[in-house]
């Protein structure tokens, strides 16, 4: 992979100061969460008086098989995952809220009765996707009393934490000083330079019958989600996201995907109109692409859409880890007068091994839109996240143009536009004030945490 060019630190000369900038962000109060700094052990067999330790993470539950006596049996759970999970047994009903990245909650079970139980994470998706474990109580504990569950707040990588809902008025001098100097410090660094930059436009090889061909080669590879984080990331290209197709209306396509991934794998073209062979879903529309494997795509794109490509075989971990990239077919049919300056594709993440991101970067890594005042700027957000996400940009409104790359007949405004789970919906944007505006997922815990912002935040500089 090639570094991204270095983008400068004080486009406008309004980030000499890092508080200054925060200040200029969200006029919101963060809501810190209570993380367990208890015992680190992860021995699957404890004593009913204790808290039985549980680590939620993305895509599995450690340990996955656990031992305790029969008697009251409380869980002391922590998520050290990229998203919410919860924790569920599923014998008794009984479930954690969901828990947001770096936090933790109890569980109280109750008095349980020897055998076998299953705990897992009720979050759509999320149990298939190896979220399971086992829980076995073996007879002749007696009572073991309720495990307390207050531990003491630490919050992501150590830095302090608050419960949800306390009265803020009781934090010290030294609690909202650093909280203030956390945030500053995260806004300061943006933004940030990493190595690898997502989503550039792929060039066809033009065959003689007119044909575009595009060459795809999924692979792992290491991606810098933000500033020295590493991840093994699933791609196309070795980019997150993929590169990006872009075609017109009527021509003919031939994708060649060479899979050197260590698993089977398609590619499902979300949101175009083709015929059954080449919808990209194994083994129903074609035979697995095996590892090694180089297979064809081909067909003839016959209308305008803003649609995506990703894996459907075993989407529900490589998707997240890194596999998509949007498909653009000609251009949609915008109000008169509105003539962008630029069309871009925000590709929204939030779980798998890229965790809260826009176009493969979690802030401050995320690129900066940079816009002259009175320019218009056609957006398309696209979700290929487990969860919704309200987009909400500051000052600058958004005209919601097409649905699904589908036209609408009545556009409308918008400041926040919720996009669920594989939806794409189109916006237009006009630069009307200058200044650097935020914009972000409106579910503030992916946009900030403990140790400042991260995750799904980015701005408009309007100059």
């Amino acid at each position: 992979m090639s570094r991204s060019t270095p983008r400068s630190r004080d486009p406008l000369g309004i980030f000499a100061s890092g508080v200054a900038l925060a200040a200029l962000f969200f006029g919101i109060i963060a809501v810190y969460v209570a993380a367990d700094d208890g015992t680190s052990t992860t021995s699957a067999t404890t004593t009913a008086a204790e808290p039985v330790p549980v680590t939620l993470d993305d895509l599995f539950i450690e340990p996955d098989e656990l031992e305790v006596p029969a008697g009251d049996v409380t869980f002391a759970v922590s998520n050290e995952g990229s998203g919410p999970h919860d924790l569920t047994i599923e014998e008794l009903g009984v479930k954690t809220p969901a828990i947001e990245g770096g936090a933790s909650a109890t569980l109280e079970a109750g008095t349980l009765e020897a055998g076998e139980y299953t705990l897992y994470c009720s979050i759509a998706g999320h149990r298939a996707a190896g979220m399971e474990a086992t829980l076995t109580v073996t007879a002749g504990g007696g009572a073991g009393g309720s495990a307390a569950a207050a531990a003491a707040a630490t919050g992501h990588g150590g830095a302090g934490g608050h419960e949800p809902g306390m009265d803020m008025t009781d934090a010290t001098a030294t609690d909202w000083e650093e909280m203030d100097r956390l945030m500053a410090e995260s806004v300061a660094a943006y933004p940030a330079e990493t190595e690898g930059v997502g989503g550039q436009l792929l060039e066809p090889t033009v065959l003689p019958d007119g044909t575009k061909e595009f060459d795809l080669t999924a692979e792992v590879v290491e991606w810098e989600v933000e500033p020295g984080k590493l991840v093994e990331a699933w791609t196309y290209n070795g980019t997150v996201p993929a590169p990006t197709i872009k075609v017109d209306v009527g021509d003919k396509v031939r994708v060649n995907v060479q899979n050197d991934l260590p698993i089977s794998t398609d590619v499902h073209w979300h949101g175009l109109h083709l015929p059954n062979d080449q919808d990209g879903v194994a083994p129903i529309t074609q035979e697995f692409i095996e590892p090694g494997e180089r297979y064809t795509y081909e067909f003839t794109v016959d209308e305008v859409a803003v649609a995506m490509y990703h894996p459907h075989h075993h989407g529900f971990e490589t998707v997240p880890n890194g596999m998509l990239g949007s498909f653009l077919v000609g251009d949609l049919p915008l109000p008169d007068g509105a003539v962008p300056a630029q069309e871009l594709s925000m590709v929204l993440n939030d779980a798998g091994t890229i965790g809260f991101a826009l176009n493969g970067k979690s802030f401050p890594a995320t690129a900066p839109i940079v816009v002259n005042e009175g320019d218009w700027v056609l957006v398309h957000y696209m979700n290929e996240g487990l969860t919704a996400h309200p987009m909400h940009l500051h000052r600058q409104d958004q005209l919601v143009v097409a649905k699904d790359g589908f036209p609408l007949a009545s556009p409308y405004l918008a400041d926040t536009v919720n996009v669920a789970p594989g939806e794409r919906y189109s916006v237009l944007v006009k630069a009307e004030e200058k200044g650097t505006w935020a914009w972000h997922c409106h579910i503030l815990t992916h946009a900030e945490r403990d140790d400042g912002m991260f995750g799904m935040v980015t701005t408009m500089i309007v100059q």
